[in-house]
């Protein structure tokens, strides 16, 4: 069952029954090692929308040994692309007959080689790479970068819908990239939450968390937005510490700022804003039919990763 890692998410007798990060020749697949002992250290940002990844990107680029732009990278999904294409190639289907070991293998080869180059530029011990897609994706990658860690960020589900909501109430005259804006609030609300939509596809993968082997939950890092507001020296200590960085200690109130990302691409409903200090934002006031409808419908949710949640 996976557990979130975050400082102040679970009293100190679960802390102690947590399982402890293994070293990653567990996942290494066969026949298939790392050759360059330079390359950095893959980390993937993941999880749900609103929940922090922006902010937990612009810390992370604070440390001095970790490589992070902040910005949302096309990466996953070429990489997804890739597999895609290949697996409807004909001449490389025709060669898995008669060699599918060799053919095979210069697949993981090139793919290996496409995703380690991305970040060919980068010189530091750790590079981060942003995208939703990284968490459905967790054992694809891991068989790419062994290495490979994933940290997931999560919030308590009526504060993402709400924090969407609001946005969208900034910005009524513009559509949802998916034509959202006709719907009514529990409608809108609703959808969000289907399968394929902002919210409900990264359910999907969170869901899924739970059937993977213990060796890859072991590799992931669920870090809730309202630790982070709360304590971000802790839980970027904790994180860091869980990275294998050296100790780094972050100024909350005087941070770093880098490359916007763009938010037109989204329709101005998801704002990346860098900030130069962090600040607790209000609690979104959630018609209670709809946090009730929320609440039900995911309740899986709210038992692995807010077991004690105020609202219910």
């Amino acid at each position: 069952m996976p557990v979130v890692q975050s400082p102040g998410a679970a009293d100190e007798d679960d802390r102690k029954k947590r399982a402890r990060p293994v070293a990653a020749s567990a996942i290494m697949r066969d026949g298939f090692q790392e050759s360059n002992a330079m390359t950095p250290d893959f980390v993937g940002v993941t999880g749900l929308p609103r929940s922090g990844s922006t902010l937990l990107c612009q810390l992370l680029a604070q440390h001095p040994d970790v490589h992070c732009d902040g910005q949302s990278s096309p990466l996953c999904n070429a990489l997804l692309g890739i597999r895609r294409m290949v697996s409807s190639d004909q001449f490389f289907l025709s060669q898995l007959d008669n060699g599918f070991a060799s053919s095979y293998g210069h697949l993981v080869s090139a793919m290996q080689g496409f995703l380690r180059s991305w970040h060919h530029d980068n010189e530091k011990k750790v590079v981060v790479d942003k995208n939703r897609a990284w968490l459905h994706t967790i054992e694809l990658l891991l068989q790419l970068a062994p290495e490979a860690k994933l940290v997931v960020c999560i919030r308590e589900l009526g504060q993402v819908y709400g924090s969407i909501e609001a946005q969208h109430q900034r910005t009524l005259m513009i559509d949802f990239i998916d034509q959202l804006a006709d719907f009514d609030r529990f409608g809108r609300a609703d959808m969000l939450f289907a399968k394929d939509k902002a919210i409900g596809s990264p359910l999907l993968s969170l869901n899924a968390v739970q059937d993977l082997p213990v060796a890859v939950q072991q590799r992931l890092y669920f870090l809730r937005f309202e630790d982070l507001m709360a304590r971000p020296a802790a839980c970027m200590s904790h994180l860091y510490a869980w990275l294998g960085l050296a100790p780094f200690e972050i100024d909350s109130q005087r941070l770093a700022t880098g490359r916007g990302e763009s938010d037109s691409h989204y329709r101005m409903k998801y704002l990346h804003r860098q900030a130069e200090r962090i600040e607790t934002p209000a609690l979104h006031l959630i018609p209670p039919r709809i946090q009730a409808h929320i609440e039900k419908a995911c309740a899986w949710y709210y038992d692995l990763y807010y077991p004690k949640a105020a609202t219910r």
